[in-house]
């Protein structure tokens, strides 16, 4: 059965090497951010969906709570293990499928790490996995891109060079989806092809996705400030839902 993109791109070698220059300082800002505008309660339990390599459950868990981090990729979540302790776990799971129920109070997924799916119906699937996960009165809160700003600042072609590794990366818009073809070309003359597919989901589709999930819309951000969200101009669509009580 042939692998999903995100299967053999985020288990590739070359995925870390073409991040590793992510701005970590502001990401470490956005967790800081967004744990002080929630006040999770002392010793919260707190999922973190498609953790990558568990840098934020770590931040998250530095604050006392107890963390577990799921993510799909088998190399990703070996190195998040050497950050295991008493109240910070790792575990393989794929996000489409239910993951513990009704027990986090908590539940974050960072950096544009949805709409991966060919299928609608594994959308459905990851959103209600996500609301399953959650306690009633349970806070979700969902960081993607603006769909609008991504559109207007598609950088079409783009050559990085990481580690004597030449990564050629072409951008494009098709059938609903901002496309990444990353072909990769190694000292040694080896050409490997990879690429990104993920939804432009715009901030109605989220809101009727999840209310079918008894997920409630509470407060939409448009960077890792916390500033207000500007559809025309803010980089990114940070939503806050809350599990309903019923």
């Amino acid at each position: 059965m042939q692998k999903e993109w995100f299967e053999s791109w985020f288990d590739s070698p070359f995925y870390p090497i073409l991040y590793e220059k992510r701005d970590e300082g502001e990401a470490n800002l956005f967790v800081t951010n967004l744990v002080n505008y929630l006040q999770p309660m002392p010793n919260s339990r707190i999922a973190d969906i498609a953790c990558g390599e568990g840098r934020f459950a770590l931040q998250l868990a530095e604050y006392g709570h107890e963390v577990v981090g799921i993510d799909l990729s088998e190399q990703r979540i070996q190195k998040a293990k050497q950050w295991e302790q008493d109240n910070l776990h790792f575990y393989v799971h794929d996000m489409r499928f239910p993951f513990y129920i009704n027990y986090f109070d908590f539940a974050f997924n960072f950096f544009t790490s949805f709409g991966y799916f060919d299928l609608p119906r594994d959308n459905h699937m990851a959103a209600h996995a996500f609301a399953a996960a959650l306690k009633p009165g349970g806070i979700l809160v969902i960081d993607y891109f603006n769909e609008y700003h991504i559109e207007k600042n598609l950088v079409p072609r783009e050559e990085v060079s990481r580690n004597g590794i030449v990564f050629h990366i072409r951008r494009y818009i098709e059938s609903g989806k901002i496309v990444k073809d990353i072909c990769v070309k190694e000292d040694r003359g080896r050409e490997t092809h990879f690429q990104e597919r993920v939804s432009a989901f715009r901030l109605d589709y989220f809101v009727q996705l999840f209310s079918g999930c008894h997920m409630k819309l509470q407060q939409t951000f448009g960077d890792y400030r916390l500033s207000a969200f500007e559809p025309e101009t803010s980089p990114r669509l940070i939503m806050v839902f809350k599990k309903s009580s019923d």
